[in-house]
């Protein structure tokens, strides 16, 4: 298995607490997509990149989420082997530090 292909655990640490979600990736003829179940509710990704760095696979996506209140995130996470990092960001609110580990190893 190789880059964001497969199913991940994320963690979000917010000001409002940490909040946890399950994603999977997968990738088709068209590219990648994906969807996340956090919070009783399963949303679509949206725009998934993925780009290959020095350190890994940079990825990017758009979500849109209604619990625990509506927002529109964009995340942006670098995936080195079974684990990534990066951030989420809600409008003008400030970064949310994103962890997470791939699942279905």
């Amino acid at each position: 298995m190789t880059g964001i292909i497969g199913t991940w655990h994320l963690r979000m640490k917010t000001p409002i607490g940490t909040f946890d979600a399950d994603y999977r990736f997968t990738e088709t003829d068209g590219g990648v997509t994906g969807t996340a179940l956090g919070a009783g509710e399963e949303t679509t990704l949206e725009n998934v990149v993925r780009t290959a760095t020095a350190d890994g696979e940079r990825v990017t996506w758009r979500q849109a989420i209604t619990k625990p209140m509506r927002l529109n995130l964009e995340y942006d996470v670098t995936v080195t082997g079974d684990a990534l990092v990066g951030h989420s960001r809600a409008g003008r609110l400030p970064r949310t530090p994103v962890t997470g580990e791939r699942t279905d190893v």
